[in-house]
């Protein structure tokens, strides 16, 4: 998917502060390293998110370029100074190594208000299928593993897109028959139905 002209890949900065988080553990106690200076700007742009969580896109994307961008530049200074200094394989040039190769992307998400600057929305929506997992291990079919993987990304598209599950695909099974255009199709997709069309 990611390889598709026009589709730009974003990195996950709860990943980033995982490994910075990691680093932290075997640092000496009692004593502030470079792990919690990244870890102090990391929480400063997720508090700045929370600031804006309810902003339209364009007021998000806005204040992203007025308040993240200062700390997305400390953050970068502090990762080029630390990456010569710190061996690639310690768990602080394990963090600095994995934010300095996927920088590009874990930027990215300022560039416009309705990019996430995380993956976790994605990650909880899937716990429940990867619970799941040790209960299908009896799909009997790999094509039914399939279908079911298929049917599940139905839902959670359908729940990200404000549908109740149920009421949305009894709507797309009913009309999908009769969707005899590319058109038809996309008229059924969640984003384009409203609440009440599925009713």
């Amino acid at each position: 998917m990611a390889l598709q002209p026009g589709v730009e890949r974003l990195a996950c900065m709860a990943h980033v502060r995982r490994k910075f988080m990691e680093a932290k553990k075997v640092q000496p106690q009692g004593k502030t390293g470079r792990a919690d200076v990244a870890l102090s700007s990391i929480n400063k742009l997720y508090s700045i998110e929370r600031e804006l969580k309810d902003f339209s896109d364009e007021q998000r994307y806005i204040g992203r370029q007025e308040k993240s961008l200062p700390e997305l530049a400390k953050l970068k200074a502090l990762m080029e100074k630390t990456q010569p200094q710190v061996t690639p394989q310690s768990a602080l040039g394990k963090a600095v190594s994995y934010l300095a190769h996927n920088w590009s992307r874990i930027e990215r998400y300022i560039e416009a208000g309705f990019l996430p600057i995380d993956n976790n929305a994605a990650e909880r929506a899937i716990r429940p299928f990867a619970i799941g997992l040790k209960a299908w291990l009896f799909s009997d079919t790999p094509k039914g593993a399939t279908a079911s993987a298929q049917i599940y990304s139905l839902i959670e598209t359908a729940k990200l897109n404000g549908q109740e599950p149920y009421t949305w695909l009894r709507h797309l099974l009913e009309h999908l028959p009769h969707a005899p255009s590319v058109e038809d199709y996309k008229a059924l997709l969640p984003w384009n139905c409203s609440p009440e069309m599925t009713r």
